[in-house]
């Protein structure tokens, strides 16, 4: 771990003085990160070579690798409305100035947008979005792990369609890896990470409903039965009924149990692994880890998701935030002398999203930026590459002309004091949803009602509230615009313009020198 500091001008003095030793050291590890170079089974996929190019043609005749470390932060349906909007909330949210507020991802200084669509779809899912991310290729929409060749839900088709992970490169070459997410371990950005399925939701045994399905292992128990090096050192998020059999009861919800029917306990695999090998289920038993040691951790701390912030924070002690997920991998992945690739997922942004409950959407980017401030705080942009986007956006809007520090979660009010009103005379909120379950509502008789309901008398600032929808949908649905990059430390350069999603890869693997030039690059 390496602290910031400032030399005064004695120690410039010094530092000057031994300049030539200073970069002699600084030189040293180049040369090793540039040898665990290696080219992914995907690297003649079109759209591999699409990115590798357009990343190449950024690196200067004197780049070098140089980031020891790479942390890949992922606030999953983060779009550029959220980011915005989650400013004003988190600034509001601290007594001061919303709109000119600051958040610790936009401090970094190097800036991009990425384009999300997928190999089938405008608007795409977490999985084929994940999937381009850390391995550098567009897929189809719902698989992970595995090119634009497998159909969804076709077990048969993976065979030779499989992908190299950034995770299992870094892995082969003696690397730490992490993976956290307040969203289910074996969801689809996590699972990015180790997992090849040609259906992101085959997350246990019994989630396979076809005979094409058959053959494929489970993604929970490709987790556990990962062969990439040594395999994880640190995986925390949640999920834990994917993991336990169907005749083992939860350790927090007696009343409930796993969901494995094949008698196989997977909590049980992991921790006859090694005597390191350990599972904590709750925020006391995480408390009480020593991090700072040789401890290889998979926290479940829910059966399936992780809690929204805001309920966490009204049950202490039960779920470590994901500032401390962040702050307790990053202590025992740099324990490691050749360096670290993380994944941190912010995944509940996305899940309150689609609930059209932008209060919930908010707070959860606030608990997401206050990783990426414990992960700057924690490293050096000498040497290691942070990158901070979304997989995709959602329909979220900002909009109606209210008047500066106007509660970003309240009724549009005018400089004057006015609340404005629309063409039928009701007031409307700042944020609103494109689409959603808010638009109509079901009446008794199963009819549908979608008279836009008047918010006079209602507090639009709650953490239940649901802002409204334009159109009726069950669920609010993903949006298609491009999302930010921001970027930092080394390599961080590569990180510009308008690039496809999967280019994220390619600048991750040069700059920590983990991904080879493939022949038709050099």
């Amino acid at each position: 771990m390496r602290l910031a500091f400032s030399l005064s001008a004695a120690a410039l003095v010094v530092a000057c003085a031994a300049v030539s030793t200073t970069a002699l050291q600084a030189d040293a590890p180049i040369v090793t990160l540039a040898e665990r170079a290696s080219l992914p089974s995907q690297a003649d996929d079109p759209y591999y070579q699409k990115a590798e190019g357009a990343v190449n043609a950024r690196l200067s005749d004197s780049f070098a690798p140089k980031a020891k470390n790479v942390i890949l932060f992922v606030g999953d349906g983060m779009g550029i409305s959220t980011i915005t909007a989650g400013r004003i909330y988190a600034g509001q949210k601290r007594g001061l100035d919303g709109e000119s507020y600051k958040l610790a991802m936009e401090t970094l200084p190097h800036m991009a947008l990425s384009r999300t669509y997928s190999h089938d779809f405008q608007v795409s899912d977490s999985a084929s979005t994940a999937t381009a991310m850390v391995a550098g290729v567009k897929t189809r929409s719902g698989v992970l792990g595995v090119t634009y060749e497998v159909p969804r839900g076709n077990c048969a088709s993976q065979a030779g369609n499989g992908t190299d992970t950034l995770f299992e490169l870094a892995e082969r070459q003696g690397l730490a890896t992490g993976v956290l997410s307040t969203a289910r371990l074996t969801h689809a950005t996590p699972a990015s990470t180790y997992a090849e399925s040609a259906n992101r939701n085959w997350e246990d045994d019994t989630s396979f409903g076809s005979a094409d399905s058959e053959g494929c292992e489970d993604i929970a128990a490709q987790l556990v039965d990962w062969s990439a090096g040594d395999g994880f050192e640190i995986a925390m998020g949640g999920g834990r009924r994917h993991f336990m059999t169907d005749e083992t009861f939860d350790p927090e919800y007696p009343e409930t149990s796993g969901m494995r029917a094949d008698e196989r306990d997977l909590v049980v695999a992991w921790t006859a692994k090694s005597d390191l090998h350990e599972v904590v289920y709750t925020g006391e038993e995480f408390a009480a880890l020593d991090f700072d040691s040789d401890a290889r951790v998979l926290g479940l701390f829910e059966p399936s998701h992780l809690q929204y912030e805001f309920d966490r924070a009204e049950d202490p002690g039960s779920e470590p935030s994901l500032a401390e997920l962040t702050r307790a991998a990053i202590t025992r992945l740099s324990r490691d002398e050749d360096g670290f690739v993380l994944m941190v997922e912010g995944g509940r942004i996305d899940h309150a999203h689609h609930g059209v409950n932008a209060a919930r959407a908010l707070e959860d980017t606030d608990a997401f930026d206050q990783a990426v401030a414990t992960a700057l705080e924690m490293t050096s942009a000498e040497d290691t590459l942070i990158i901070v986007t979304a997989d995709h956006s959602h329909t979220m809007t900002m909009a109606g002309y209210p008047r500066r520090n106007n509660n970003i979660l309240g009724k549009v009010e005018y400089p004057t004091g006015a609340i404005a009103r629309g063409n039928d005379g009701k007031p409307y909120t700042t944020l609103g949803y494109a689409n959603g379950q808010s638009a109509c509502q079901r009446l008794e008789d199963g009819s549908v009602d979608c008279t836009r309901s008047d918010l006079s008398e209602v507090d639009t600032t709650t953490k239940d509230f649901q802002q409204q929808a334009l159109v009726f949908m069950g669920s609010e649905t993903h949006a298609g615009e491009d999302v930010a990059i921001f970027a930092s430390g080394p390599g961080s350069e590569l990180a510009r313009g308008v690039m496809d999603q999967q280019e994220i890869f390619h600048v991750m693997g040069f700059a920590s020198g983990l991904v080879a030039k493939s022949p038709a690059t050099e």
